[in-house]
């Protein structure tokens, strides 16, 4: 308890001098460079000819990487608070999240105005809102599919979930795997003492790399759908995927007998086996709608609307809507007692909620920068990116801390610079056929990029959607996960980098 109020007495004495630092620098500092900052070039509140792309290019050219601190501190305060002061973290991690959010959102708003709150609002109208009405539908959804019955987590039946859910996250997306193959793998080990290993390993193959075989799978691919890439294109990924999958299914079996050996004196004898049984099997139907309604956006070009300023697709809100009733249809129609089995609770999506709320704020100038390309203050870091092992890494160091959709376009786009290729151009050999044979260099950078993007999801607990998720489910139901730093330090970084180091000797060079 001493220990936890020295913490929070030196984190607060930091906070606030971070607070004065940001707050108080002169706008003139603010910007990359000594000239006049975008508000006082571009903009006054009688005339606005400034679109949202340009604006957001030309903040990103400015904006220096001290910028980047209050994204840093929001990161630092999920690693560290859990672990030094648990008690204040359970009960107050809203409040340190809108905290940090302010430290960057105050002095932006001072200095950038109608260009900050612009940006502010396309943030969260344009990314965090259909991002966190996903996650609560898939979230729904899944908790009304109950598996019921006898399961015991033995090494076999632990691999073969894991396995289904691997498979299923390329085609139902690793959200929507990840939210229906979590509880079955929880409850089956609910006696076993040692199960974080499976939870991580979850994460690593469902909650990531499953998800590269199809745009569908995870949303950089579908992105890269989106700019002209075929939608069967990522099926060539299965060689990388098949590694990946291969050498870490061993590992977790090789773990999990280990373990389960420890685990079997504490394991109860068999009860009386009661016959598995799926109960709510009718919200495969509401997830499939989900999933529609994503390739409905994707696909369907009905037309633009304003919204406070920022443009939005029709087929984006049609989308967002359409989710939303399929979570409130399955609300209504699974029973409570399904629910109940599940140990539902809607504690989990509200912590996401609210961290990534901060985090998708703080995260403002990071993206900024990296799609000013050259041209931010990056620039050196992407001029040399030169090889495709250049692309796979960079690309997933990136994806691990920031949104691994915008880090993949950059990339996307900075490929067919380097090549002098355009998007047509690449749309156009993929509608023939012959992109492989007319631009094999690029088809090698696409490849580096698109495994990079998603593998390295799997580095963090922020890397992709569903990790963040499928950890605060798993606290939920008892299973101690590590902090964040113990999440990298114990797990992903001894087993997944030297994985990816086999990828890059054995595929990309």
């Amino acid at each position: 308890m001493i220990l936890e109020k020295r913490f929070l007495g030196l984190f607060f004495i930091l906070f606030f001098a971070v607070a004065w630092f940001v707050i108080f620098t002169p706008a003139h500092l603010f910007a990359n460079d000594s000239s006049k900052v975008i508000t006082e070039q571009k903009i006054n509140k009688e005339t606005h000819k400034l679109d949202a792309e340009e604006a957001k290019h030309e903040l990103g050219r400015e904006l220096p990487l001290w910028t980047v601190i209050p994204f840093i501190g929001i990161l630092l305060s999920i690693a560290i608070f859990p672990l030094v002061a648990p008690h204040f973290w359970h009960h107050h991690f809203p409040k340190v999240s809108l905290a940090w959010a302010l430290i960057f959102a105050l002095p932006f708003l001072a200095v950038y105005k109608l260009i900050a709150f612009e940006s502010i609002l396309d943030i969260y109208l344009i990314d965090y809102i259909p991002f966190i009405i996903l996650l609560w539908g898939l979230f729904t959804i899944a908790g009304g599919i109950y598996l019921k019955g006898t399961m015991r987590g033995t090494p076999p039946v632990n691999l073969l979930l894991i396995l289904i859910g691997t498979l299923l996250a390329s085609w139902i997306g690793t959200t929507g795997a990840a939210m229906v193959m979590i509880r079955p793998l929880i409850r089956a080990n609910k006696h076993r003492k040692h199960k974080v290993h499976l939870v991580v390993f979850f994460i690593f193959l469902v909650a990531n790399i499953g998800g590269s075989l199809t745009p569908l799978g995870d949303p950089p691919l579908f992105l890269g759908f989106l700019h002209g890439v075929d939608f069967f294109w990522t099926l060539n990924l299965v060689p990388e995927m098949s590694f990946v999958a291969a050498i870490l299914l061993i590992v977790l079996f090789l773990f999990d007998s280990y373990y389960y050996r420890l685990d079997k004196h504490a394991i109860p004898p068999d009860e009386t086996k009661e016959p598995i049984k799926l109960e709510g099997a009718f919200n495969f139907v509401f997830l499939l709608g989900v999933i529609l309604g994503v390739i409905f956006s994707g696909v369907v070009r009905i037309g633009n609307i304003t919204v406070l300023g920022v443009p939005m697709t029709i087929q984006n809100i049609i989308r967002d809507f359409w989710i939303i009733l399929m979570g409130l249809l399955s609300l209504k129609f699974t029973k409570k007692e399904i629910r109940e089995g599940n140990e539902f609770d809607w504690f989990p999506i509200k912590e996401v909620a609210y961290l990534f709320a901060g985090i998708f704020m703080t995260i403002i100038p990071a993206l900024a920068i990296l799609q000013a390309g050259e041209h931010g203050a990056m620039a050196g870091l992407i001029r040399a990116v030169k090889e495709p092992w250049h692309y796979f890494w960079i690309t997933g160091s990136l994806s691990s801390f920031l949104d691994n959709a915008p880090t993949y376009l950059t990339f996307f786009n900075s490929a067919l610079g380097k090549l002098g290729l355009t998007e047509d151009q690449i749309r156009a050999a993929f509608a023939a056929g012959t992109a492989s044979a007319q631009f094999p260099e690029f088809i090698r950078y696409l490849t580096a990029i698109s495994i990079g993007a998603v593998f390295m999801g799997a580095n963090t607990y922020i890397g992709n959607a569903p990790n963040f998720m499928v950890k605060s489910i798993a606290e939920e139901s008892g299973v101690a996960m590590p902090s964040f730093f113990g999440y990298m330090f114990k797990f992903s970084i001894p087993i997944l980098i030297p994985t990816f180091i086999l990828v890059t000797l054995v595929f990309l060079r």
